[in-house]
C-alpha cells in the first residue's frame, strides 16, 4: 500500500510570499521527519515539514512502498508505503503544515529566529530547525548504456519496484550485487515468470538470511544467478526490450532474453543547498551532531535520521525516530525558554489538543 495522497491540514499549493511562522521547520518528510513533527506535537511545537517530493515518505513512498522493513519496534514486517501511513495517522491530531514539490534554498538567522527560503519563494520563519533529509537529493547511478534512454521512457529499465504487481509474467533481469539485488530478486520470485540475477562476483553482499534464501531460490530453478557478468547492452526496438546483453571479465557475452531490466547499482546523493548553510559536514553528505541532542555545529540547527552522524551511529529507522524525540526535547526550552518541561509518558498525558500555526 502506497503513501497516501488524501490532503492534509496545509498541504495545499502554496505560492504567495507572506512568511509562515512555527516553532520548528522540519527539512525532510521522510519517515523520520514524520516521527518528528509528531515528537514536537507531544511538546505542543507548531512544525512545518518541507520536502523536495510531492508526496511525503521519502525513500521509502518514493522508491521502496511494498519492500518490507523487519527492524521497526513491534511490526515483525511493515511495507515502507504502509509505515508511512502510519506516521501520517500519528501527527494527524496536529495539523502539521506542509510544503511539498520544494527545495530549501537558504537558511538565515540564529537559534530563537531562523528564515528558511524555498525555490518556490516560500519564507518560513522558525525558532529552530530539523534537517531529516535522508542523505540529501537522491537518483540512481545509471549504468553507461548505449540507448539508455529510451528504454527508460517505456519503463523498460527502472530503478525503483513502486508495484511488485508490474512486474507480473515479466522476465526480469536484475542487475547488482548487494541488499537491494537481492530483497528483490527474492520478493519478485512468484511474480515473475523468471528472473536473472547479474553480479560481476560470484559473491553477493546481503544478509546471511537472504543469502540462504538465495541459494535455495537458485537451486530450485526460481532464480539464475549469472555471475561473474556484468552488463554490457540492451537489445529492442521503440523502446520495447527483448534482450539484455552480459559480458564476463574475458570479454565474452551472454545474451538474456528479457523485457524488464532493474539495476540496483546504489544512488546518487548530494545534499544540495544545506552544504551551503554553515554547517559543519563529514563524509558521505553527513552532518556531525551531539549524540545527546542531534543538535549540529550551527545552534538551533540539528539533524536527524540517515544525514546525522556521531560516533556508535546506527543508520537504522528506529534510531532515527529515537534522534526525533532527542531533537524535539532539546527545541523545547528554545521555544519556550521561559517554561520548564515536566516530561509525562504518554501513556498518562495523552495527546495535546491540536496547535494549527497562524
Amino acid at each position: 500500500m502506497t503513501a497516501s495522497a488524501t490532503p492534509f491540514p496545509g498541504s495545499v499549493p502554496h505560492h504567495d510570499t507572506a512568511p509562515l511562522e512555527v516553532d520548528v521547520a522540519i527539512v525532510g518528510a521522510g519517515p523520520c521527519g514524520l516521527f518528528a513533527a509528531f515528537q514536537c506535537g507531544m511538546l505542543r511545537m507548531r512544525t512545518v515539514l518541507l520536502d523536495a517530493l510531492d508526496e511525503v515518505g521519502g525513500q521509502c513512498a518514493a522508491l521502496y512502498p511494498e519492500k518490507p522493513i523487519y527492524d521497526i519496534p513491534a511490526c515483525p514486517s511493515v511495507e515502507g508505503g504502509e509505515l508511512v501511513r502510519r506516521l501520517e495517522e500519528q501527527i494527524a491530531p496536529f495539523a502539521v503544515l506542509r510544503r511539498l514539490g520544494r527545495r530549501v534554498t537558504a537558511l538565515e538567522g540564529r537559534r530563537g529566529d531562523f528564515t528558511l527560503r524555498t525555490d518556490l519563494g516560500d519564507r518560513i520563519r522558525a525558532r529552530a530547525v530539523i534537517i531529516a533529509a535522508g542523505a540529501g537529493a537522491f537518483g540512481p547511478n545509471r549504468p553507461p548504456l548505449d540507448g539508455l534512454d529510451a528504454f527508460e521512457r517505456t519503463g523498460a529499465v527502472q530503478y525503483y519496484v513502486r508495484r511488485r504487481e508490474d512486474f507480473r509474467g515479466r522476465t526480469v533481469v536484475i542487475a547488482g550485487g548487494g541488499d537491494s539485488a537481492v530483497d528483490w530478486a527474492l520478493s519478485l520470485r512468484d511474480v515473475a515468470a523468471r528472473i536473472f540475477l547479474v553480479h560481476r562476483r560470484d559473491r553477493f553482499r546481503a544478509a546471511p538470511e537472504s543469502l540462504r534464501q538465495l541459494d535455495e531460490a537458485a537451486a530450485g530453478g526460481r532464480i539464475e544467478k549469472v555471475v561473474p557478468f556484468q552488463l554490457h547492452g540492451l537489445r529492442g526496438e521503440n523502446g520495447a526490450l527483448s534482450a539484455v546483453r552480459v559480458a564476463d571479465l574475458d570479454g565474452n557475452l551472454r545474451e538474456l532474453e528479457a523485457d524488464r531490466l532493474l539495476p540496483f547499482f546504489g544512488l546518487s546523493t548530494d545534499l544540495g543547498p544545506i552544504a551551503e548553510w554553515g554547517l559543519e559536514t563529514g563524509l558521505h553528505n553527513q552532518i556531525p551532531v551531539t549524540a545527546a541532542t542531534a543538535e549540529t555545529s550551527l545552534p538551533g540547527v540539528f539533524a536527524i535520521g540517515d544525514v546525522a552522524t556521531y560516533p556508535g551511529k546506527l543508520k537504522l529507522i528506529l534510531q532515527g525516530f529515537s534522534e526525533a524525540a532527542m531533537a524535539a526535547h532539546a527545541i523545547h526550552p528554545i521555544v519556550n525558554p521561559d517554561t520548564a518541561l515536566h516530561f509525562e509518558y504518554s501513556t498518562s498525558k495523552g495527546v495535546p489538543a491540536a496547535t494549527v500555526p497562524a
